[in-house]
């Protein structure tokens, strides 16, 4: 039978290997997993580095004891990326972000490449197809919502001769209905999320309001008399 061999401190040395491992990071305030510093650390100092990223050049300057994460967060003012989507490939193997510059080796004037992530650019893609229908959305909401304001105006007209008790043509009234459900019929074919949705909800039910307000004014024109004038003629 097979003995697991032990070490002189009487544990196996795998599971000390695994221990050993643990104990190589530490955890910062900021919850970033960085590597664990043995022994007295030198006097950091500032490096060049140069970054390729494709085509473009990019020099920085880093504390030497600065871990490559924090050399993201400066690529990030410089191209826009996040940290996340960032890739730092140093000495032809990527580095974590809680890596240490100088426990790696880099040094002054050392050249790191940046790639982006493959998933993050399919994720930024889906988010300007996103972003491009919300604006499209929006565009058309705000284009009713103008049609609307016309078309109440002309409710309100209506209205306000009917209430003085005025007889409007009833054609001019189911003209009205009609445009007015013509913006109800744009309002439905548009497709919207999110604050957008709010958007069309509340013209749709703009539409609605003025619609009603039509009927019940048909019903009340239905009763006004229309005016006759006559006109006296004088005897000579």
């Amino acid at each position: 039978m097979m003995k697991k061999k032990l070490n002189n401190y009487g544990g196996s040395s795998s599971s000390r290997t695994r221990e050993e491992e643990k104990s190589e990071w530490e955890m910062r305030p900021g919850g970033m997993l960085v590597q664990k510093r043995t022994g007295t650390p030198d006097t950091p100092v500032a490096l060049r580095l140069r970054i390729a990223y494709g085509a473009l050049r990019y020099d920085i300057y880093v504390s030497s004891m600065a871990t490559f994460g924090e050399v993201k967060k400066v690529m990030s003012d410089e191209t826009g990326l996040k940290v996340e989507e960032q890739r730092v490939i140093y000495r032809g193997k990527e580095r974590e972000n809680g890596e240490y510059l100088d426990v790696c080796g880099v040094k002054d004037r050392s050249k790191l490449v940046l790639i982006q992530d493959a998933s993050s650019i399919e994720r930024r893609y889906i988010q300007m197809r996103i972003n491009a229908k919300i604006k499209t959305a929006n565009r058309s909401i705000n284009n009713v919502s103008l049609e609307l304001d016309q078309l109440t105006d002309q409710v309100s007209a209506i209205e306000k001769s009917i209430s003085n008790g005025v007889k409007v043509p009833e054609v001019q009234i189911i003209t009205l209905i009609e445009m007015l459900m013509r913006q109800a019929i744009k309002l439905e074919s548009i497709s919207a999320e999110g604050d957008a949705a709010s958007q069309k909800i509340l013209q749709g039910k703009r539409v609605q309001k003025s619609v009603e307000t039509l009927d019940l004014l048909k019903t009340s024109n239905a009763t006004i008399k229309p005016v006759v004038v006559t006109t006296k003629w004088e005897s000579f």
